[in-house]
């Protein structure tokens, strides 16, 4: 197929098909704009986005990667659905199509441990029918599969740069935004947790977890991003204090803990031979006294509650809700009690806040089994990854796993963020090895022949 639309004749029907698809388009929105405005919209930015994709294709989820901590809810149509995860859906839905082949082995390995989760679970789909849990079933794929395909078509595309500048840029945004109500939260001698409310509610869980992916990322700082060092640590800096404010605990300890494994992490090298890039990238370890003192914080917080005996304090909650949670669990131990169960009103009314109880409650043993498989591998796969590329994308990733060991896992802007960031460490490492052996391949041409005697 592939060969056939590269002839005169193939790209002739493209042409004819592509033209006719947009005509028809143009159609549905002139009939739909009167009586339904909403969906001639939706129809006509579709429209938009496919022009768009045809000129660059990675245009989408260049424009998707600040939109990614947008969590605010759709709610059109009776759907809930956050603004995140509608813009990660259509940048999908055309990365499906348009992203840059063949995929390195790295990638191909994540997408068939993705494959492979979505296996394990599709036994609790079929054992418990119910709209919601086949949903979140896809909705899984698309917050794992999807956003590493949306990753690899920037990182690939060879907008790597752009692409983590605008997610970073957003990130910042959203420090500010937390720090300037912090401040006036704290003017009125109120030194709780921050809560942003503006511009719109959101929970100090989420936004210490969204920020801390940005603190990463900018600490980190991956050659190929093109941030200066005074710029990254200022980033830093900002997004860290912003996460003290919101007294994430847990957004606290990840951040720490995957600090330590950036700051000690060696340099990666290419062919064995250590790059200038990888040379410059090498960072400052004395962040190691930051970060101990905010993990001895984290800890002394925890054992004061412990201490206190509030049986309704968030330590001794949690240890309530594992134990519900397990016990729930040993009524259907095999398959669970599907995706999402907490929401159509089948045993427990709330989200385990634990990544791996949530899985064994809503998918048993077998999707226990498939989801282990899926983040164990996700984290050797992108350990092994030369670390000039590689490093930024399996601290994103393990933050998140040390993160919701005691917070919800499969939540919409949490889960797909780092498998995007990853997507665009691989991406960037496929393009710099094509590269790599183009230029070796030119130097061989260019080589003068030896004459055979």
């Amino acid at each position: 197929m592939t060969a056939f639309l590269g002839t005169r004749a193939g790209r002739v029907l493209a042409w004819v098909a592509g033209v006719a698809l947009v005509a028809l388009l143009a159609v549905a929105v002139g009939r739909l704009m009167p009586s339904a405005p909403l969906l001639g919209v939706t129809v006509a930015l579709v429209v938009l986005a496919l022009g768009i994709t045809a000129a660059e294709p990675a245009a989408v989820p260049l424009l998707v990667m600040p939109v990614l901590l947008v969590a605010a809810r759709l709610g059109v149509g009776g759907l809930d659905l956050s603004i995140s995860d509608a813009a990660l859906l259509g940048a999908t839905l055309l990365a499906l199509v348009f992203a840059p082949r063949p995929f390195s082995p790295p990638m191909r390995n994540l997408l068939w441990l993705s494959a492979l989760y979505q296996f394990a679970t599709l036994f609790t789909v079929i054992a418990n029918p119910y709209a919601e849990n086949l949903i979140e079933w896809f909705q899984a794929w698309m917050l794992v599969a999807g956003a590493l395909l949306v990753g690899w078509t920037v990182g690939r595309g060879g907008h790597a740069k752009l692409g983590l500048s605008l997610f970073l840029a957003a990130a910042l945004v959203l420090a500010l935004v937390t720090i300037a109500q912090g401040a006036l939260q704290f003017a009125r001698g109120q030194f709780g947790p921050v809560y942003v409310w503006w511009p719109y509610g959101m929970h100090k869980n989420f936004v210490g977890t969204a920020l801390g992916f940005g603190a990463i990322v900018a600490y980190a700082r991956p050659e190929w991003m093109g941030w200066s060092r005074r710029w990254s640590l200022a980033a830093f800096w900002v997004m860290a204090l912003g996460i003290l404010f919101t007294q994430s605990r847990q957004a606290i300890l990840a951040l720490g803990v995957v600090l330590l494994l950036v700051a000690l992490r060696r340099p990666g090298a290419i062919d064995g031979v250590t790059s200038e890039a990888a040379v410059r990238q090498r960072r400052s370890k004395a962040i190691v006294l930051a970060v101990v003192p905010a993990l001895v914080l984290v800890g002394t917080l925890v054992k004061d509650q412990v201490e206190e005996g509030n049986q309704f304090n968030s330590v001794f909650q949690r240890i309530e809700w594992f134990q519900e949670t397990l016990a729930f669990w040993a009524q259907s131990p095999w398959v669970g009690h599907g995706l999402r169960f907490w929401t159509v009103g089948r045993g427990l009314g709330y989200q385990p806040p634990n990544a791996e109880l949530e899985v064994l409650a809503s998918a048993g043993v077998v999707g226990l089994l498939g989801f282990l498989a899926l983040v164990v591998g996700t984290v050797v796969i992108l350990w092994r990854v030369d670390p000039v590329y590689g490093t930024v994308a399996v601290a994103v990733v393990l933050s998140r796993l040390v993160q919701s060991q005691l917070d919800l896992f499969w939540v919409a802007v949490q889960t797909s963020v780092p498998f995007v960031v990853a997507g665009v460490a691989l991406g960037v490492e496929a393009l710099e090895r094509e590269r790599h052996e183009l230029r070796a391949a030119e130097a061989l041409r260019a080589r003068p022949a030896v004459a055979v005697p």
